[in-house]
Formats: structure tokens, C-alpha cells, sequence
């Protein structure tokens, strides 16, 4: 059997939230949303993003008990690959993105990151290659 990601599903607890900050801060094109349902999903590509409602997910998964938000270094991180990250850096704090870490060369990795997160507390990193000035 081959196994193909489809999707990175986030599990939020406050839907509309989420959905707002990830097709308007982030300006990510949405496919399609169901607030009433809780669930959305954008396209980034090959592998589509999805936000759901934490709380129709335990009911899904038959249990009343929400998942407990805590530390983002417990959760997935959402990693963006960017032209520039100073330039993007830069926009979303001007839509009022407070990041954890400035833009900062990470040699080891290749890559230039930045890191914030959203509504829901997960962690996301935006990059650029190194290598290509990114």
C-alpha cells in the first residue's frame, strides 16, 4: 500500500477565528469553508491545509474530552517555503503577526526562518533557501 499526504489538518478551538487568520492574515486561497460544520480547507498546494473544530473531532472520535492546548514544541509546525522572508515578515507584522524569532540565517538548516503562531497556538515557520538568497 502507498501511503500519499493529502492533508495537514489542524484541530482549533475557535473555527472562525483560525479560518480568518489563515485566509485573511496569511492571504492563503481557502477551497472551501463550513463554519456551521466547523471544517475548511485551503490550497497550498500539493498538500491541502484543513481547520477543524476541536470539539466536533471528539465527538467524531466518540469522546466528550477536547484535546489540551498547551507548549507549541507539542504540536505539528506548519512550514511555509517564501521567496523572501523579510519582505513577508514584514507584511504580517504589519497585519499585527507578533513573531516569536526575527528572520534569522540558520546555516545548519539551509534555510532562513521566522516563526510565529496562530490563533490556536500552533507553531508555523516561514523559510527561504539560503542558498538563493531566500
Amino acid at each position: 500500500m502507498h501511503l500519499k499526504l493529502s492533508h495537514v489538518r489542524l484541530l482549533v478551538a475557535d473555527y472562525a477565528t483560525a479560518f480568518a487568520f489563515y485566509s485573511g492574515t496569511l492571504g492563503l486561497p481557502a477551497r472551501f469553508s463550513d463554519v456551521a460544520g466547523g471544517y475548511g480547507e485551503f490550497d497550498t498546494g500539493t498538500v491541502s491545509l484543513a481547520l477543524f473544530d476541536r470539539r466536533k473531532m471528539a465527538l467524531a472520535l466518540g469522546s466528550a474530552d477536547e484535546i489540551v492546548t498547551g507548549s507549541p514544541l507539542g504540536r505539528p509546525v506548519l512550514t511555509f517555503f517564501v521567496a523572501d522572508v523579510d519582505a513577508l515578515w514584514r507584511d504580517l507584522q504589519a497585519k499585527g503577526v507578533v513573531f516569536l524569532t526575527p528572520p534569522t540565517n540558520r546555516p545548519e538548516w539551509t534555510v532562513r526562518t521566522a516563526h510565529f503562531q496562530d490563533p490556536d497556538g500552533n507553531l508555523i515557520e516561514i523559510n527561504g533557501d539560503l542558498r538563493r538568497g531566500g
